[in-house]
Formats: structure tokens, sequence, C-alpha cells
């Protein structure tokens, strides 16, 4: 019994030192599944903190799978996608809990001027679990069509977050 009291409260001291964000110098890599219309893919993103509740970054996605259209198949630059990315975090501006952190954003990629919405909650100082919304705000080319569509509209991202 003593041994699993003691188990008990070394993991509560686990999980109640976690931090979603700490500010300047802090550092975040999410890994996760990037779904969108007709293609799912992977996503990395990388965000650092410069301030008390804002963060810049950078995302990379390649979709994995994509449909055909027309008979043809995706080609590697109709799948990649690598963006540069700033975050305003605010959790701890609406007072929740320092283990969750929400981020409206923005970002600049190669297909469109974007906006993101995600949140991030760890469950110890070094892992977490992030769900992420884009959407583009402004496209580069006014007649989106074919492969142009893929990382190019709403995507949704579902991951595990780390600090590092």
């Amino acid at each position: 019994m003593k041994k699993l009291l003691l188990i008990a409260g070394l993991l509560a001291a686990n999980f109640a030192g976690a931090q979603a964000f700490t500010g300047k110098g802090d550092a975040k890599l999410n890994i996760g599944a990037n779904i969108q219309d007709h293609a799912t893919g992977i996503t990395a993103t990388a965000d650092f903190g410069i301030g008390p509740n804002l963060s810049y970054g950078f995302s990379a996605t390649y979709l994995l799978g994509t449909d055909d259209i027309l008979g043809e198949k995706a080609e590697f630059g109709d799948r990649a996608d690598i963006k540069a990315r700033i975050n305003a975090n605010i959790g701890n501006v609406i007072g929740i809990s320092e283990k969750f952190d929400v981020y409206p954003g923005l970002d600049l990629g190669l297909r469109n001027f974007g906006g993101h919405v995600g949140a991030r909650y760890f469950f110890t100082d070094g892992f977490g679990l992030y769900t992420e919304a884009g959407f583009p705000i402004a496209k580069y080319d006014s007649d989106v069509v074919g492969f142009d569509h893929y990382n190019n509209q709403f995507v949704w991202q579902i991951g595990a977050s780390f600090n590092f």
C-alpha cells in the first residue's frame, strides 16, 4: 500500500508541474495527422516563444494519401507545403489551467496566407496532445482547381506535442 501511495504521489507531482506555454525561450514540437478534403498526411510544427504570450514557428506538411484527379496522381509538389507562423498564446490570458494553451495565429505558406486556431494540453513537462484547425485567408491563385486545392483549404490536425 505504501508503494502504491508513493507511485500515486510521484505521478501527481509529475502532472502538476506540466506547463503548456512558458513564454520567452519556450520551444514546442507538434507531430500529427493532417486531415483535409480528399487527402490525409502528416504535419510537423515547431514553435518558439519570444514573449509572454507570443511565439513564432514553422510548419511542414506532406500528404500521404491523396485522391487521383482525372486519372492523375499527385506529385511531390502537390503534396508538400511549408509555412512560417506566428501565434498568440492566450491560455494564461483567459485564465485556464497552466497545462492548457489556446493559440490563434497567422501563417504564410507556399500556397496561401492563412490563419489557424489550436490548443495543446500537457500531461507532463515534456508530453501533451494538440489539435489545430487551419484555413486560408487569401489564396495566391483565385482559380484553385485540381491538385492546387491540396494544402489550400480548411485542414484539421491532431497529434502529439513535445517540449524541446
